[in-house]
C-alpha cells in the first residue's frame, strides 16, 4: 500500500442528535499530513454493531459527545502513520483492529497492573463515544493501540473479537471456572454469548446458555452449550438455572445483557462460592444490583465488574480463532444499513453480530 492517495472527504455515520437516526454523510478525512506522532489513519473495511453502539447513541451513560462517528469495533488497513512516530508497532499496509478504547497511556499503575480499560487516558479515548470511531471509511487512530490481525482470518469474521470476544473472554478468565465447572451466559444467544459460549468449551467449562427463542436455542445448542433456559418462557428461572448445573447453581455467571434483572437473578441461582462476572452495562435508570448482605456473605459469591480486556487478551482471543477454536456467526450488511442494523441490535433480533461493509 505505498503511495496510497487519501482523500480528503469520506462517507462516515456519524451521531449529530442523541436518540435519533445516524447521519450517513461526506466527513473530513484527517491528512498524513495533520497526523500527530504516534497517530495513525486506518482505511475501515469491516465495523460491528454492538448493543454498546445503542446505548451511546442514546446517551444512556452519559457520556456521548457529539457529533461524534459511530461504532467502535472495526478491521482496515494502516493507510498513514504521523511524522516522527517512534517505535511503531504496526506501519502501512498492515491489517489492523480497532477496539472499544482507542489508546491508553501504557504508563499508569493500572496499565502496568494488566487494567488497561481502567486507564485515564483510556477512558478519555473510547471509539465512538468520546472519539470518532469505525462507522467511517476512513478514521484516526494510536499506533500503540491498534491489534494486528494474523494473517488467515477473514477479516468480517474476526471483527466482532475486537470488542465482543475480547470482553466476554476477559470475563470468562475473571470468572474463577475451573474445567468441568458450570458457568451461566445470560444473553448467550448474541454477540457476546455466543463467543462466549465457544471459548468457555474451548477452556473445558460446561455451558448453561439464558437467552429466549427458537433460533438462539438452536445456535447455542449446535456451539457447545449443554443446557437451554428460555428466560421469556421460564415460571421460576433461578430454580430452572440451579437444576440445570445439577440442583446446587453454576459455579459462574457471566452476564452480557444491557438490563439488571439478570444481575440480580444470578445472585439467587449462584452456588456457594461462586462468581459474578457483570460485563453488561444497563443504562443507569435501571442499573441497580440489589444483593442482601446476609447472602453475599453467607455464600462467599464474588462480584466482579469488566470492562473489556487488554491487548494480552486480545492476543490470547485472537489465537483461539486462529486454531478455529472459535467462530462467529456473523451477517454482512451494507454500510447504508447502520440504523436498520442497531434497530434490530436494540429489538434483541440479532443471532450472534451484525458487521457491516465499510469499504466501497
Amino acid at each position: 500500500m505505498k503511495n496510497v492517495t487519501v482523500p480528503t472527504t469520506a462517507r462516515a455515520a456519524v451521531i449529530a442528535t442523541i436518540k435519533e437516526d445516524l447521519v450517513i454523510k461526506e466527513v473530513n478525512v484527517i491528512q498524513p499530513s495533520e497526523l500527530a506522532a504516534g497517530e495513525c489513519l486506518v482505511k475501515v473495511d469491516y465495523a460491528g454493531c454492538c448493543h454498546s453502539d445503542v446505548h451511546v447513541k442514546n446517551n444512556d451513560w452519559g457520556r456521548t459527545q457529539t457529533p461524534v462517528i459511530g461504532g467502535h469495533e472495526g478491521v482496515g488497513h494502516v493507510v498513514a502513520i504521523g511524522a516522527n512516530t517512534v517505535g511503531s508497532p504496526v506501519k502501512v499496509g498492515d491489517r489492523v483492529g480497532m477496539k472499544w478504547f482507542a489508546n491508553a497511556c501504557l504508563k499508569c499503575e493500572m496499565c502496568r497492573l494488566g487494567f488497561e480499560s481502567c486507564c485515564t487516558l483510556a477512558r478519555q479515548q473510547s471509539h465512538g463515544n468520546t472519539v470518532d470511531g469505525t462507522f467511517a471509511e476512513y478514521t484516526r487512530c494510536w499506533v500503540d493501540y491498534l491489534t494486528p490481525i494474523p494473517e488467515g482470518l477473514d477479516s468480517a469474521a474476526v471483527t466482532p473479537l475486537l470488542c465482543a470476544g475480547l470482553t466476554i473472554y476477559k470475563a470468562l478468565k475473571l470468572s474463577n471456572a475451573k474445567p468441568g465447572h458450570w458457568v451461566a451466559l445470560s444473553g448467550a444467544g448474541g454477540g457476546l454469548g455466543h463467543l462466549g459460549i465457544q471459548f468457555a468449551v474451548a477452556m473445558g467449562l460446561r455451558v448453561i446458555a439464558i437467552d429466549t427463542g427458537a433460533e438462539k436455542k438452536d445456535l447455542c445448542l449446535k456451539l457447545g452449550a449443554e443446557k437451554w433456559v428460555d428466560f421469556a418462557e421460564s415460571k421460576d428461572l433461578v430454580k430452572d438455572v440451579q437444576e440445570a448445573a445439577g440442583g446446587l447453581g453454576p459455579h459462574a455467571a457471566i452476564i452480557a445483557v444491557g438490563n439488571a434483572l439478570p444481575f440480580n437473578q444470578a445472585i439467587m441461582y449462584l452456588r456457594s462460592a461462586a462468581t459474578l462476572v457483570a460485563i453488561g452495562m444497563p443504562g443507569p435508570a435501571n442499573g441497580i444490583l440489589n444483593i442482601p448482605i446476609a447472602l453475599l456473605v453467607s455464600k462467599c459469591l464474588n462480584v466482579v465488574g469488566s470492562a473489556t480486556g487488554n491487548r494480552q487478551d486480545m492476543a490470547e482471543a485472537l489465537d483461539f480463532m486462529a486454531r478455529g477454536k472459535v467462530n462467529c456467526h456473523h451477517e454482512i450488511r451494507d454500510f447504508k444499513e447502520v440504523n436498520n442494523a442497531l434497530k434490530d441490535v436494540s429489538e434483541g433480533k440479532v443471532k450472534g453480530r451484525i458487521v457491516l461493509k465499510i469499504a466501497s
